[in-house]
């Protein structure tokens, strides 16, 4: 059995209590590799290292524009590497590597986005209301930032972390998701060859417990990053709000997609199918709730119900798979503990609703169409993060943004309609992070992405995000040869 080693200020360790711990391949329903059972000592030491790197004149001492090289030299690295660490991340969440190489094929974007953006950053001169002072502003980077990731994207989810934080003058510290550490460890050990010195991106496996508390409540990180539930989110905003951490947290959604009469209906059960069954719905931004106007109501749900018939499940390495496997056993108990939930509350199923007998032992669930389904229930509430879509009945626009927004989340949400007015009023009225009209699951690293409400705090990717990695510094100096007029007080006028 292969074995992945913490990478802490450049080197390959083990933990240092020696623990272990198992990944599972979700598709065989084995394990296939270990990864340290980190804990505090580790975290410890991970942090040293990466404060240590963030004051060090090979870190600290150099441009912004060899920085900025250091990242594009990792995005090339990472094209090299990309078939390689998606065969990893298929290994250990049951991915498909279809996705999983059309994802690490685009990572490198983000390192070479953020790497030409790292000398852009600039402060100002202040024509300020005095004077006899000349007033300018710089912006700094944070310091070390923890890196907390999930397990059903991790290198994606990452990148979108480690490529502005990094341009920004930062240091880090991952923490991956117990389930999916090994492609994290082998990605983040081609920083050192891309040049960037030892301790400036450090990884420590281990569970939320005993890694994931031990490293937000560090009083030398000084902000985090994380991808995950909702619930641990509010868990980490709570813990670094006592010495006042920055935050960034992507956390979970019910996305509402919604198909109006008008809409190009075959496009939009493809798109609807996209949103739900693709990732076998382990995915943040899951179109999980169907919001299908009622004059088009049984026939759009024949179609979408024809494409679940349809899907190819089985190996996540086969290119022709379409839906693998979910990604570990607690969150497979999880998704049929929910459907078992949701008959128990007399959701009527259309399609599926029930766990597959696979040949290998994989952990698959079919994908499961309800019908009729009450907004108010915890099956159109409650994120499943499986290939379970909740169909609900709308009779017009407004009834539509009603349902659609009475939910704690608002990640994302789709549009089918060729009325571009309508389109426009319902991105308007929409309270999510973003809105797609007439596509799904589209992103780039030049746009913003990130929710309201439960769904999270700030954004991800886009030209601003450099700077919430950053903080403004503002500097005065007196041009003036005479001493203030009255010492004691304030300089306001």
């Amino acid at each position: 059995m292969q074995r992945f080693e913490n990478l802490i200020d450049g080197k390959l360790r083990p933990a240092a209590s020696g623990k272990w711990m198992p990944s599972l391949d979700p598709y065989r329903n084995e394990n296939w590799c270990e990864i340290p059972d980190s804990d505090q000592s580790d975290v410890n030491a991970a942090v040293a290292a990466a404060r240590t790197a963030f004051g060090s004149s090979q870190w600290a001492g150099i441009s912004a524009t060899a920085r900025g090289a250091m990242l594009r030299r990792a995005g090339d690295l990472i094209s090299a590497n990309a078939e390689r660490l998606a065969e990893l991340e298929v290994r250990d969440n049951g991915k498909l590597i279809n996705e999983m190489l059309v994802q690490l094929k685009t990572i490198p974007q983000w390192f070479y986005y953020y790497g030409g953006l790292a000398d852009k950053v600039e402060g100002g001169v202040l024509p300020i209301d005095k004077s006899d002072h000349f007033v300018f502003t710089t912006w700094e980077p944070l310091g070390v930032i923890a890196a907390i990731t999930a397990w059903n994207s991790p290198l994606l989810l990452l990148a979108w972390k480690l490529a502005p934080g990094l341009a920004a003058g930062n240091t880090f510290v991952i923490k991956p998701s117990e389930y999916a550490s090994a492609s994290t460890i082998a990605f983040a050990e081609l920083f050192e060859e891309a040049g960037f010195p030892a301790g400036v991106v450090n990884v420590v496996c281990g569970t939320g417990q005993g890694v994931g508390a031990p490293l937000v409540a560090h009083p030398d990180v000084a902000k985090i990053a994380f991808t995950g539930s909702d619930a641990a989110g509010k868990a980490i905003n709570k813990a670094a709000a006592g010495d006042l951490k920055h935050v960034t947290l992507e956390l979970g959604g019910k996305s509402p997609n919604i198909v109006f009469e008008d809409a190009d209906l075959d496009a939009a059960a493809a798109g609807v199918a996209s949103g739900i069954f693709a990732a076998a719905g382990q995915t943040c931004i899951a179109g999980s709730r169907l919001l299908l106007q009622r004059s088009v109501y049984d026939l759009f749900l024949s179609k979408i119900r024809e494409l679940a018939e349809g899907v190819k499940i089985g190996d996540p390495l086969d290119p022709e798979t379409q839906m693998g496997p979910l990604a570990n056993l607690p969150h497979y108990q999880k998704v049929i503990s929910c459907i078992a939930d949701a008959k128990k509350e007399g959701a009527v199923v259309a399609f599926g609703g029930e766990p597959i007998k696979y040949a290998t032992g994989g952990l698959f669930v079919q994908p499961t169409i309800f019908r009729d389904v009450d907004n108010a229930s915890q099956l159109a509430q409650r994120e499943i993060f499986g290939p379970v879509l909740a169909v609900i009945p709308f009779d017009d626009e407004a009834d539509a943004l009603r349902i659609a927004n009475n939910s704690n989340y608002g990640l994302a949400a789709g549009v089918w309609t060729k009325d571009m007015p309508r389109a426009f009023r319902m991105s308007k009225g929409l309270q999510s992070g973003t809105v797609w009209i007439n596509t799904y699951r589209a992103l780039s690293f030049m746009a913003p992405f990130g929710g309201v409400k439960d769904s999270g705090l700030g954004r991800e990717s886009g030209q601003d995000m450099i700077k919430s990695y950053m903080q403004v510094k503002t500097t005065w100096i007196n041009n003036a040869s005479e001493r203030p007029a009255n010492p004691f007080i304030m300089r306001l006028n």
